[in-house]
């Protein structure tokens, strides 16, 4: 056996490199489309029939890995914004990996400089450019990050005509509860049905809700709530609360109510009524007391609490769904089901028993999907207009010669790609990361601005 290849078959080794970089550009042209197809679908929320996400349905639907999925539909979001890249994608210019990378860090300002770095290098220059590229925007970060810490700042102190001046400066996330905390209180202390405007003048003075006649402004509002966080806060001594206490829902809910959702009674959480079919899901795995009233309202026995589902048939439960049992979710973490409710007679044991995360046991209560298991045990997922949820996918259909398929659709939109459409302009020189940073990163061109005389 020659050790030398022969010039035909150096010949057809070279057709077959041709081929292989045509083929890979007309599937890259093909990604645009399918990314542009996930972007609209995404938009207009076709993953939402039981589905947490648009990355959650690409995994049960295509087969795509979790952080694949993911990857797609963010590629899909960023290049909604960048035509270039997304243009240069769809003629087979750019590598799809080259555009992950890219719309990493890309911005419509930045986006044309990119392009250039995709169209001169290769996959491993791009990823080593935008790494570098990410290593300066988290430095400039941090720097602002720190800024923020330093500059926050409140002051308090009494004017003259004895008014408590309040002037601040505080960071996002620390200005955000404060936001939110004002919200609240004002809520509280000027609730819609109470506020100025919609209340009559004179009943509007008799409640307090005036002042000297007119209704208060939105910053006597503001006012009127920042005292009621400060007295609510001495008032609990700067407890925030057992975290157990802290995060328990309390749904007072009539049995009638829970067994029959269009019988009339009470559904109330945190005095605000809620539907039958919250109070049912969330009746399915809680812990239970049972109240019973006279006539007249007046309590006349409360039973002790128990756990509707007990902890060994929970463990029982959860060694046995390993999670949420919706077709394509996959989530670890869930809440345990009664098929058929215990409300409405049905037994709490393994056989009547699902694992639902907390999306999907709201779609099957709330929104209308039905779940049952049959007599070998299978559970059926029906969407509410009645169609079966498969557990997989069906495969599509595909062409006889799908490579011929995809160059004719290709061609018949006018894309011209050929062996050398995505090849790089790189020579093999070796690439100077410092200079390509400090070249293209718009913050570099500031320092430069800078530092130059005026």
């Amino acid at each position: 056996m020659s050790l030398h290849p022969t010039p035909e078959r150096e010949l057809e080794l070279q057709r077959m490199g041709d081929e292989i970089a045509e083929l890979a550009a007309h599937l890259d042209a093909a990604t645009a489309r399918l990314l542009e197809l996930i972007r609209e679908f995404d938009a207009r929320g076709g993953w939402g029939n039981g589905f947490r996400s648009c990355a959650e349905w690409l995994t049960w639907r295509i087969g795509l890995a979790p952080n694949a999925a993911r990857e797609h539909v963010r590629v899909a979001r960023a290049l909604a914004v960048l035509p270039r890249l997304s243009r240069a994608l769809a003629r087979g210019e750019l590598s799809y990996s080259k555009v992950r990378a890219l719309t990493r860090v890309a911005t419509p300002e930045t986006e044309e400089r990119l392009l250039s770095v995709g169209r001169g290098g290769t996959a491993a220059h791009v990823e080593r450019i935008v790494r570098a590229w990410r290593a300066v925007d988290r430095k400039a970060e941090a720097r602002e990050t720190a800024e923020r810490h330093r500059a926050r700042a409140l002051h308090v102190y009494q004017d003259e005509d004895g008014m408590v001046v309040v002037r601040g400066r505080l960071e996002p996330e620390a200005g955000a509860v404060l936001m939110q905390a004002l919200a609240a209180a004002r809520e509280t202390l000027y609730p819609p049905a109470r506020r100025p405007d919609t209340v009559a003048p004179d009943t509007a003075t008799r409640t307090g809700l005036l002042v000297d006649g007119d209704p208060p402004t939105w910053g006597q509002q503001q006012a009127d709530a920042l005292t009621l966080v400060a007295e609510t806060a001495l008032h609990h001594g700067m407890d925030t609360g057992a975290a157990g206490e802290r995060y328990q829902v309390v749904v007072h809910v009539d049995a009638v109510v829970l067994s029959d959702a269009d019988a009339a009674g009470q559904s109330v959480l945190d005095g605000a009524r809620v539907s039958a079919e919250t109070s049912q899901r969330l009746a399915c795995d809680a812990s239970r007391v049972v109240m019973r009233h006279d006539q007249n309202g007046n309590t006349t026995e409360v039973g002790a609490r128990t756990r509707t589902i007990p902890a060994a048939l929970r463990r029982a439960l959860h060694h046995r769904d390993q999670g949420c049992r919706f077709p394509g979710c996959g989530s670890r973490f869930g809440q345990g089901h009664h098929i058929r409710h215990w409300a409405h007679g049905g037994p709490t044991t393994l056989s009547n028993l699902a694992t639902l995360c907390r999306r999907h046991h709201r779609a099957v209560h709330e929104e209308g999907y039905q779940l049952t298991r049959d007599a070998n045990g299978d559970l059926s997922f029906r969407t509410p207009q009645g169609w079966m949820l498969a557990a997989a996918p069906a495969t599509s259909a595909v062409a006889p010669d799908p490579v011929e398929e995809l160059r004719a659709r290709n061609d018949a939109v006018g894309l011209r790609i050929d062996a050398h459409t995505s090849t790089p302009s790189w020579l093999g020189e070796r690439l100077d990361l410092g200079y390509a940073i400090d070249a293209l990163h718009p913050l570099a061109n500031e320092k430069r601005e800078l530092a130059s005389p005026s």
